[in-house]
């Protein structure tokens, strides 16, 4: 059966039903077709502050799978992490209800827009989303955003309804997910290896991004890296009209007279040697500058004046888990970070290094079994330039454990790094080794994030005697 459009279903008061409701995606899209009039249930493994949100909103939800939540759904969109074995995908398929991916119905909404700002690449795809959508607000555009981050200027939430005049997503390359989206200015920030437990190599991936670019239509636009070599080569003879940002001449748009603070950003944007922008950034390291400069040509795209590119800069902070400040613990500066690959935790190290701190001690959880064995050593060079380095056990996400890596593995690799089986025993050793001056960084894309709230308590149990 060819599923083409909800508005039917929402028109005939039928019922969408989410398996797996809970994550970031899924949850947004859950509250957007609420918005839209939608009669929504959905299920998911365990409770979660998200689930009680959607419930106040008015969506029907269920803690755990069972075959009995479909009956009577008109259609059910599932996760990635929801398998053809779930009950409730075993039961739709007896019952011959439509199983939509999540992607495909992100795909459908996005149709209903006039433009759609798709944002892709290996890395800095939530904080480049978030930067547009500062803009976009701040020209007055009033666009619909779904990013993978809490966001503040948006309600501190991963969602925001808009207008159906634009919307900004975040297009993420795994599983060839965003080969669903319909955009007319795609983005390509970077390509490196990554998720090679889907992709068989580097080349694959290449591919992978150049027919999502291909997906933009013949007078669509494509914004793309000019100093990443394998981005440059995913759009070469593409028949769309190409721009390109970077740090040199050779780029569309380009930046001049850089200037740093501490780790923190002010540059003037220029295309065709023309001032278009200056930008001062308040999230730092020079990866930002990469992201701030794909935002500016997507804007100039988008004829949104300079100056609006300027104050949407300006005013942006950072999304949740990107080098997110939490607090202080015994005067050292709590800092949690979403990075994951070498090349992400090289970007953020770098950022940390350049704001003065006396020390970087570095809580680091491994994600996936797959990608910390492709680049265990990369992990360990990296981790190498922290001061300390406490390492958790790998987080499994969607993988089992097949004896062939483990963090212990990864800590030998280190010459200063310090297995810790557990988060109690993590923050315990942070609690004693962190002093004033410090920096802690918790970074990676598990559960690791738990932790600085649980070193806030600790720093607040202390206050207290």
């Amino acid at each position: 059966m060819i599923f083409d459009s909800f508005d039917s279903i929402i028109k005939n008061k039928g019922r969408i039903h989410l398996s797996g409701i809970g994550g970031v995606s899924m949850s947004a899209l859950a509250e957007l077709l609420l918005s839209m009039g939608a009669r929504v249930s959905g299920s998911d493994r365990d409770h979660s502050p998200v689930l009680e949100k959607l419930s106040a909103l008015g969506a029907e939800i269920h803690v755990g799978h069972l075959a009995s939540l479909v009956d009577g759904a008109s259609v059910i969109i599932r996760t990635a992490a929801i398998h053809d074995d779930n009950p409730e995908i075993k039961r739709a398929k007896e019952l011959s209800i439509p199983v939509l991916e999540r992607a495909f119905a992100w795909g459908l909404i996005m149709q209903k827009y006039e433009t759609a700002l798709c944002i892709s690449g290996t890395h800095g795809k939530t904080t480049t989303t978030s930067m547009a959508s500062h803009i976009a607000i701040e020209a007055g555009l009033d666009p619909a955003v779904m990013v993978g981050g809490n966001l503040p200027i948006i309600g501190g939430g991963t969602l925001r309804r808009g207008s159906h005049r634009l919307i900004i997503a975040e297009s993420c390359g795994y599983w060839n997910s965003f080969f669903n989206f319909y955009p007319t200015i795609a983005v390509i920030l970077n390509i490196e290896p990554d998720h090679l437990d889907f992709f068989k190599d580097i080349n694959e991936i290449i591919a992978s991004f150049r027919a999502f670019a291909e997906r933009t239509p013949k007078e669509g636009i494509i914004i793309v890296n000019a100093d990443d070599q394998n981005a440059m080569k995913s759009v070469h003879g593409i028949d769309r009209q190409i721009v390109t940002f970077g740090l040199s001449e050779k780029a569309d748009v380009y930046a001049r007279n850089v200037q740093e603070n501490n780790g923190f950003f002010t540059f003037d944007v220029l295309i065709k040697e023309e001032k278009y922008a200056t930008i001062s950034l308040n999230v730092p390291g020079r990866h930002n500058m990469y992201n701030a400069l794909a935002c500016a040509a997507a804007s100039y795209m988008s004829k949104i004046p300079g100056e609006a590119v300027s104050k949407g800069l300006l005013s942006f902070y950072g999304a949740g888990r990107r080098f997110e400040r939490k607090g202080t613990l015994n005067g050292a500066s709590i800092i949690d970070d979403y990075a994951h690959h070498p090349s992400e935790m090289k970007a953020t190290l770098d950022a940390a290094f350049s704001m003065g701190f006396s020390r970087v001690i570095c809580l680091f959880q491994p994600h996936t079994y797959t990608r910390t064995k492709a680049f265990l050593d990369d992990f360990a060079r990296e981790l190498s330039r922290c001061d300390i380095v406490y390492l958790l056990d790998i987080y499994a996400a969607r993988e089992k454990p097949d004896g062939t890596v483990s963090s212990e593995m990864l800590a030998s690799k280190i010459e200063n790094a310090v297995y810790c089986p557990d988060f109690d025993t993590a923050v315990s050793l942070l609690q004693e080794t962190a002093s004033e001056g410090d920096l802690i960084l918790t970074m990676g894309a598990g559960s690791v994030s738990e932790v600085p709230e649980l070193l806030l308590k600790l720093n607040s149990a202390t206050a207290r005697h």
